[in-house]
């Protein structure tokens, strides 16, 4: 698995809503249709000042290398932490800023 690439303004207005880009390299193998072990990610979840902004629960239908793109509106500080679950327990997660203007 390749390390999260999460992509943000590098700052925004206080109350300016703010396009977040996230993405994960990972197969997603649901081991349906192949000998393969199953190999998926559980949960998604994206936090603004430690305030639950978006999250997704995977299923089997969920697409390799998961993509969100979703909006959020910007407030003092603007401290991001983004944690993808996979089904064994680990967690990978990437901390990010936007610097409030």
């Amino acid at each position: 698995m390749s390390t999260p690439r999460v992509r943000l303004p590098r700052s925004a207005r206080a109350g300016d809503e703010i396009e977040v880009r996230t993405l994960i390299e990972h197969p997603m193998h649901t081991a349906v249709a192949t000998p393969e072990p199953r190999d998926m990610l559980a949960r998604f979840e994206a936090r603004l000042n430690g305030e639950a902004v978006f999250a997704f629960d995977f299923a089997n239908g969920s697409a390799a290398n998961p993509t969100f793109i979703f909006h959020v509106r910007a407030v003092p500080p603007g401290d991001f932490v983004f944690t993808w679950t996979h089904e064994d327990g680990h967690s990978f997660t990437s901390e990010q800023s936007v610097r409030i203007i």
